[in-house]
């Protein structure tokens, strides 16, 4: 009786597979709160699923986040341990941007970072904080963020139709 051999896979093959999959659980996490324009609840839901992290005993900091002056979303921020913002001049103004580098020092396991959109003040290490928010994920930290419709580029003509407002 005669047998048919199933090839035997190629060891390199393996090994690279293995590689990949290594690097894939090196690196952290993305959740993006996702909402059609301002106002809407996004930074108030991330709060709250950052608690819900904490209550689980997970590593939870606030890298940046704007209440935009809202008392409920200001309330949530209670209890959940916040990095200094760095002071950074532009222009004779004085600025707060997120600290990047504190961030990759503290090493958390959870980083809130609001407005995945935002334009970084010039000089900055990034252009933008959804480069800072890459340079976190590469590093092995997971990150929960905000991100508004309107900041797709692929969406901005839609969005603009509708609101009357143009976004850059």
């Amino acid at each position: 009786m005669e047998t048919e051999l199933t090839p035997r896979p190629d060891p390199d093959d393996l090994l690279n597979a293995l590689k990949r999959q290594e690097e894939q659980a090196r690196n952290g996490k993305l959740k993006i709160f996702f909402g059609m324009c301002a106002g809407v609840g996004k930074t108030y839901d991330m709060l709250k699923a950052a608690h819900i992290q904490k209550s689980k005993s997970v590593d939870v900091v606030i890298g940046i986040v704007e209440t935009h002056g809202r008392k409920e979303t200001e309330a949530l921020l209670e209890g959940l341990p916040e990095v200094q913002r760095k002071g950074v001049e532009y222009k004779g103004t004085s600025l707060e941007e997120m600290d990047l580098d504190a961030l990759l020092a503290r090493k958390p396991a959870l980083v809130l970072v609001d407005e995945l959109a935002h334009t970084n003040v010039p000089g900055s290490r990034h252009t933008k904080r959804y480069q800072d928010v890459l340079e976190l994920l590469d590093n092995g930290i997971d990150v929960y963020t905000t991100l508004n419709v309107q900041h797709l580029e692929s969406r901005a003509d839609t969005v603009a139709q509708i609101t009357g407002t143009i976004v850059r």
